[in-house]
């Protein structure tokens, strides 16, 4: 299955684009779509640790195993600041 991920701020930053489709297996879940994140980007793995995901637009969190379907999107929000 393709799954869309959409990367904002510092994950765009430090994987150099704003969106890439991972292709993923039936039964997948966002743990293993964040095991492939960070196989294609390995300087995401510090980024990640403060990162929520947006699955189809709900927050959710990659260690809660959501199960992914073929054409998902999922947005990668770390924390945002300023004034």
């Amino acid at each position: 299955m393709q799954i869309k991920v959409l990367f904002f701020a510092k994950s765009r930053e430090v994987a150099g684009v704003s969106e890439q489709t991972f292709e993923l297996g039936a039964g997948a879940h966002t743990e293993d779509l964040l095991a492939q994140i960070i196989a294609a980007h390995p300087a995401l793995d510090s980024v990640m640790k403060t990162c929520v995901f947006a699955l189809n637009q709900e927050y959710v969190r990659p260690q809660d195993k959501e199960a992914l379907k073929d054409g998902d999107e999922v947005a990668i929000i770390p924390p945002l600041s300023g004034g």
